[in-house]
C-alpha cells in the first residue's frame, strides 16, 4: 500500500513562502500603481539603464535572443512539456499538475495586470508591466525548485534558500535578456519576479488542498466498501 502523495509545497515551507508571497503581491500592486497609463521610464527604470533600445551586440546580443525564446509560446511549450514528463517520470502527479496550472496562473496573472496596469513601451499598443517572460521562467524555476525541496533531509533553512535561489536566478537571467532587448522597462521585470513569487506559492497550497480532500474521499470510500 502507497502512501499520500508528498505535498508541492512542502509544510515546512509554507509560512515563509507565504510571507514571501504576501510581500511580493504589495510589490506587484505598489510598481503597478506608480506606472499605471505610463508609456516612458521612471527614474528607477533610467537609474539602471536606458531602456527603450537594444543594449547588447553580439556574442551576447545571441544569449539574450536565446534567453528570450524560452518565454515564447514554443520555447515556453518545449519547457513545460520536459518539466511535466519530469514530473511524471519521477512519479509526482501533484508537481506536474503545478507545472501546468502554477504556470498557467503566473502567466495569466501577467496578462491580466498587463491591461489592469495599461503601461507601455515602444508606442501604446505594447503593453509592458509586469514583464510576462520574466513571470513564466521565474514561475517555471519555482515549481522545480518546490519539487526539489520534497526531498527527505533538505531542512526549512536550505530549502527556502533553494527556491528562492532558483527564483532568482531564473528571473535575473530572463530579466537581463528583457531589458537587454528593449523589451521591457526594469520595473517591469521586478513585477514580473514578483508575479510569479506571489502566484506560484498560493497555487502550489491550493493543489495540495485539492489533492488532500480527493485522497481523503477516495479513503472514506475505500472504507466503507470494506465494512
Amino acid at each position: 500500500m502507497t502512501g499520500p502523495a508528498p505535498a508541492v509545497l512542502p509544510p515546512s515551507l509554507r509560512a515563509w513562502l507565504g510571507l514571501v508571497a504576501a510581500l511580493a503581491a504589495l510589490v506587484v500592486v505598489v510598481v503597478g500603481g506608480l506606472y499605471a497609463g505610463d508609456g516612458e521610464p521612471g527614474r528607477v527604470d533610467r537609474w539602471i539603464i536606458q531602456p527603450t533600445a537594444d543594449t547588447v551586440r553580439p556574442p551576447w546580443r545571441h544569449a539574450a535572443l536565446a534567453t528570450d525564446f524560452l518565454g515564447e509560446p514554443a520555447g515556453a511549450a518545449m519547457l513545460v512539456v520536459a518539466a511535466v514528463t519530469g514530473c511524471l517520470l519521477l512519479r509526482r502527479p501533484r508537481a506536474a499538475v503545478l507545472v501546468v496550472v502554477g504556470v498557467g496562473m503566473t502567466v495569466g496573472t501577467a496578462r491580466l495586470l498587463k491591461h489592469l496596469v495599461g503601461r507601455t513601451i515602444h508606442g501604446d499598443g505594447n503593453l509592458s508591466y509586469p514583464s510576462g517572460h520574466t513571470a513564466f521562467l521565474t514561475g517555471l524555476a519555482l515549481v522545480v525548485a518546490l519539487l526539489a525541496t520534497g526531498r527527505p533531509g533538505l531542512g526549512r533553512t536550505a530549502g527556502t534558500s533553494l527556491v528562492l535561489g532558483a527564483a532568482l536566478v531564473a528571473g535575473a537571467a530572463m530579466g537581463w535578456a528583457q531589458v537587454a532587448l528593449g523589451a521591457h522597462y526594469p520595473t517591469d521585470v521586478l513585477g514580473g519576479w514578483c508575479t510569479a513569487l506571489a502566484v506560484v506559492p498560493a497555487t502550489a497550497w491550493l493543489v495540495d488542498r485539492i489533492a488532500d480532500r480527493q485522497g481523503d474521499r477516495m479513503a472514506d470510500a475505500g472504507r466503507r466498501a470494506r465494512r
